[in-house]
């Protein structure tokens, strides 16, 4: 009888997967943040050194982390403005990455956790949507402190040309 009572126990307090740790992680940067952004190559447009701010808020119960950009000074109007919008879930054990793009798609990637437990990376798995403009390809989360982290995500142009954009994060005040 003991025995029955003690596995069950443990049958309760199943040890959380990499995906579900690697979630956690994230959703340790919910909050507001101040960018500065980089671009290779450089893009005129987007202003190496331009700022940006970040919104990451746990949804769903804690099931879900939202993560929204915006530029400075630009209207918060979806219609005229590229407010792109990325969301994070753990489903089957993988830690899954939707990015709900200006271009018209979204690209879903799935995470793989570092050795050192403070970064987060995600690899391309498919396409929604069409290509003609290109899609995101990578994304790189790189915890620092509670108020600082990077943000490393990979656009592929058409023709397969990356443009790599670098993001300096500073929890907002």
């Amino acid at each position: 009888m003991l025995a029955t009572v003690v596995f069950a126990q443990s049958e309760g307090h199943k040890a959380p997967s990499e995906a579900e740790k690697s979630f956690t992680l994230l959703k340790t940067l919910a909050g507001t943040w101040q960018a500065t952004v980089t671009t290779e190559p450089p893009v005129p447009e987007m202003g190496n050194g331009a700022t940006a701010e970040v919104s990451l808020r746990v949804a769903s119960r804690g099931n879900s982390l939202v993560h929204e950009m915006y530029e400075p000074g630009k209207a918060n109007d979806p219609a005229r403005y590229d407010h792109p919008i990325t969301m994070l879930y753990v489903d089957a054990d993988r830690l899954n990455l939707v990015h709900y793009c200006d271009a018209g798609n979204r690209p879903h990637m799935v995470a793989r956790a570092s050795a050192d437990g403070k970064t987060v990376e995600f690899d391309f798995v498919d396409l929604s949507g069409g290509n003609e403009h290109g899609h995101m390809d990578h994304a790189v989360f790189t915890i620092i402190d509670a108020n600082h982290h990077t943000e490393d995500w990979a656009y592929m142009m058409p023709g397969d040309k990356p443009l790599r954009a670098h993001m300096d994060l500073k929890r907002g005040q």
